[in-house]
């Protein structure tokens, strides 16, 4: 069992554009919401769909490409992995994050 790892695929469309910070030495970080949808069958056989957010973060290379092309309501699949954090706001109250750490990006709809 040592060859499990941290690992996530998703196909969803982005909820809002992508803000871009720039870190030192010419490197970027992109941030973008991504959700993901499922369907099921409720009790009274009725088909109820079911949203999930996701927070997707990339860095070096392929925050740059997300900055350039990636667009509010693009679909997108992407490979990456799960990392939980937590902070502390200005009042002290700490507060958790779970985000996708993106490795590969592909674009599901024609980019402009």
């Amino acid at each position: 069992m040592s060859n499990i790892r941290n690992r996530v695929t998703l196909i969803g469309r982005t909820g809002k554009e992508t803000e871009v910070l720039d870190l030192k030495d010419d490197k970027k970080l992109a941030k973008v919401s991504l959700a993901t949808n499922d369907f099921y069958y409720n009790s009274e056989g009725e088909k109820v769909e079911d949203t999930q957010w996701h927070n997707l973060v990339m860095f070096g290379k392929t925050a740059e490409i997300a900055e350039k092309y990636v667009k509010k309501g693009q679909k997108l699949a992407i490979d990456g992995k799960i990392v939980n954090r937590s902070y502390e706001t200005k009042d002290g109250e700490k507060k958790y994050v779970s985000e996708v750490h993106v490795n590969e990006m592909e674009f599901l709809d024609k980019v402009n």
